[in-house]
């Protein structure tokens, strides 16, 4: 689970201005979410352990935290932000190396993928045609993020399937609610940085997949 880490920028600009950070967004976004797949493969190809992704994340966490909102203002951020997303990716093709080895493997990564999908890009679709204001979300979101980071670091140790299995489902209604809010910032003019857009994005979606992998993973275990 990556952190998030949302800006605060309080600028309000027209909506041409809105309407250009909403299109750089999209654009960085796919480049972002391309280049993860790439370096997500490299590290299929490697056969990174497990760990590969505890260390990834660290790191892309530490940057996003540290590096990127300092950088944000200047064309180094989009370097940054590739950074960690190649980071990320990198992680994530650890993880995806272990669904590969099981029976479907390849069928809960695919159908991961074309739900996390489906999922954006409907919520994307509804926060910008809908005139409802999605900017209260954000203090039950970080309500719920704080309760589920509780709830995770207990089962480390509690080792519960049911209890992974309810973070991961309310790990999808937080990600999806983080897409509705930054998605609503963007097209109001709250935010006007596309970078730090992007990295909350790219990790609501990052979020959202290994969410979705890990309810696969553990009802295709049941079956």
């Amino acid at each position: 689970m990556a952190t998030y880490s949302p800006s605060l920028s309080k600028n309000v600009p027209s909506p041409i201005a809105a309407n250009r950070v909403l299109k750089n967004t999209y654009l960085l976004l796919s480049a972002t979410l391309g280049f993860s797949a790439v370096t997500a493969m490299i590290s299929i190809a490697l056969n990174m352990p497990p760990m590969a992704y505890l260390g990834s994340v660290i790191i892309a966490m530490l940057l996003g935290i540290f590096v990127l909102p300092r950088t944000a203002q200047s064309a180094s951020g989009v370097g940054v932000l590739f950074l960690i997303t190649g980071l990320l990716g990198f992680g994530l093709g650890s993880i995806l190396t272990q669904y590969l080895a099981l029976p479907n493997g390849g069928g809960i990564i695919a159908t991961a993928f074309g739900g996390t999908a489906a999922i954006f890009l409907g919520l994307s679709a509804y926060a910008l045609s809908s005139k409802r204001d999605f900017s209260f979300l954000g203090g039950f979101i970080f309500a719920g993020m704080m309760v589920v980071m509780i709830a995770a670091i207990a089962n480390i140790f509690l080792h519960i399937p049911a209890l992974s299995l309810a973070i991961s489902g309310v790990m999808i209604l937080l990600m999806s609610g983080f897409i509705l809010f930054d998605t609503s910032r963007i097209k109001s003019g709250e935010e006007t940085n596309y970078i730090m857009a992007t990295y909350s994005i790219y990790l609501s979606i990052f979020n959202l997949f290994i969410a979705l992998l890990q309810i696969l993973g553990i009802m295709s275990a049941d079956d």
